[in-house]
């Protein structure tokens, strides 16, 4: 499948953001997904994650702010961010795997050409 990010931008700490991942050439239904954020001279990190069935995973440094989610039908995943922090500020991949939603990047298949998250005090 084909990964495509959308929504990102710049807002103020505080502030909310909500990425869209829209797939084609295949449906998303069988896949982990999950978005990574990476900046720059840093490994991509695994943000949150969400299995086939629907069980989400966070980092402990986006808990209880951010949201994953995933419309199979509309082969989509989406990540509200909400309480946005000075440090949340990256690009940010929509990523697919066939299998378990790894924190490791180098095992997800499929990447987005990513999106940036730019968050000013």
């Amino acid at each position: 499948v084909l990964l495509e990010e959308s929504g990102g931008g710049s807002v103020q700490a505080g502030g909310s953001l909500r990425l869209s991942c829209t797939a084609s050439g295949g449906t998303i239904s069988m896949y982990a997904m999950a978005w990574f954020r990476q900046d720059p001279g840093k490994d991509r990190e695994r943000v949150a994650a969400i299995t086939s069935h629907g069980t989400p995973y966070y980092a402990d440094s986006v808990k209880g702010r951010f949201t994953i989610s995933r419309d199979n039908v509309k082969n989509t995943v989406t990540l509200q961010m909400n309480r946005l922090e000075i440090e949340d500020t990256a690009v940010y991949y929509c990523a697919a795997r066939d299998g378990e939603p790894t924190t490791f990047s180098g095992w997800w298949d499929q990447w987005g050409q990513g999106t940036q998250v730019t968050v000013s005090s």
